[in-house]
């Protein structure tokens, strides 16, 4: 496999992100957001090409996993919970 530059990483982290983004559910949506930019902050210094390859195979392969997961949260989309709710700003 060709060795990865930082465009491609970078392409691959903001795929990432984007798709994140896309659950309807906040507790997906947020613990998908955390894992995505815990992982690469984790991995921010790996030097090694087999190493950083098998890394973006795994963060290819956990792309497709999102976007599934994605399509399946909004064909059966729940109840908002009240993190969710927007608009509604009472005073007590």
């Amino acid at each position: 496999m060709a060795a990865c530059s930082r465009t491609q990483v970078i392409s691959l982290y903001r795929m990432l992100i984007k798709e994140s983004k896309k659950f309807p559910s906040y507790n997906y949506r947020t613990y998908a957001l955390r894992r995505v930019k815990d992982s690469f902050r984790e991995n921010l210094h790996v030097d090694n090409p087999k190493t950083l390859d098998m890394l973006l195979n795994q963060a290819r392969e956990n792309l497709a996993v999102i976007k599934r997961q994605v399509s399946i949260g909004q064909m059966y989309t729940t109840q908002r919970t009240i993190v969710e709710e927007t608009g509604v700003h009472r005073d007590f």
